[in-house]
């Protein structure tokens, strides 16, 4: 493994700003420093970055339309020992930004691939929603229309919170989807233009959400929506019925209320109670 880090170059993923060109680490400084080539979404805005720390490296642009072909090249680079720091205009690459087919093609060349952790919109915009849960998920985009675009937004309601990226000029188109499927009452996070001057996060329904998107202001900058998680669905608890049927065939109502407790997520005391029910 170390002749072939020595023999090839090393692809750093590198994580850059979201807004604030602070926000960039010392680490994620000295690797565009120190590579040989940066491979950006936009020449002109990771130029401006570089530029702020006096960084002099060389860029090359790899975005959406030109992934594919630009790859090839810059894998050759990297298998003759160059290495190469890839970025996207703003936060992580590959995670709803190009980047995905480069590290794809560079593990399968045999390439180190080294991540270089940094800013997230949708780990900052989930950090600032409050919303307990194990876990989220992230939808990134929505198609921009037709059938693919009504499936995904049918796909949302589910057990997690979900997380959304949307341009400002789809934002209340979006909005107004959400509310039609999840219901007004279902609560979200609008974060627009984080960690940029005008930030602003806001935790509130969807039902109020169109009017809080009213002003002026507020329809510039790009937006992360964070959808709360769902409530249990009813034929989670008919299952829990068909579950307590079947276990206390051979098992006390306790056991068998502990059991299903365990297997469907509802409450032991309320399954205790059906159980009990169910034995008389």
């Amino acid at each position: 493994m170390a002749d072939r880090e020595v023999d090839r170059g090393t692809l750093y993923v590198v994580a850059t700003p979201i807004g604030n060109l602070a926000d960039a680490s010392a680490r994620s400084i000295e690797v565009l420093r120190s590579v040989d080539l940066v491979a950006c979404e936009d020449t002109r805005t990771t130029r401006t970055l570089l530029s702020r720390y006096g960084i002099p490296t060389a860029t090359i642009a790899l975005h959406e339309h030109n992934e594919r072909a630009a790859a090839a090249g810059l894998i050759d680079a990297l298998q003759k020992g160059k290495s190469i720091a890839l970025v996207s205009d703003a936060g992580t690459p590959g995670i709803a930004d190009p980047g995905a087919l480069l590290v794809a093609e560079a593990h399968r060349a045999g390439i180190r691939v080294s991540p270089v952790p940094g800013p997230s919109a949708a780990a900052a915009a989930f950090s600032a929603a409050g919303f307990a849960a194990p876990g989220y998920r992230f939808a990134g985009f929505l198609p921009a229309s037709g059938a693919a675009r009504r499936k995904a937004i049918e796909a949302l309601d589910g057990p997690l919170p979900v997380i959304l990226y949307e341009a400002p000029h789809r934002i209340a188109r979006t909005l107004g989807e959400l509310a039609g499927k999840l219901g007004r009452d279902r609560q979200i996070v609008l974060a627009r233009e984080l960690s940029k001057k005008f930030e602003e996060v806001a935790r509130l329904s969807l039902g109020d959400a169109a009017a809080w998107l009213e002003a002026p202001h507020r329809q510039q900058g790009e937006f992360v929506i964070v959808v709360s998680a769902g409530e249990p669905r009813e034929a989670q608890a008919l299952d829990a019925d068909h579950v307590l049927d079947v276990l206390l065939e051979s098992l006390a109502p306790s056991e068998a209320a502990k059991i299903a407790a365990r297997l469907t997520g509802l409450s032991k005391k309320v399954l205790y109670k059906k159980a009990l029910g169910r034995a008389k």
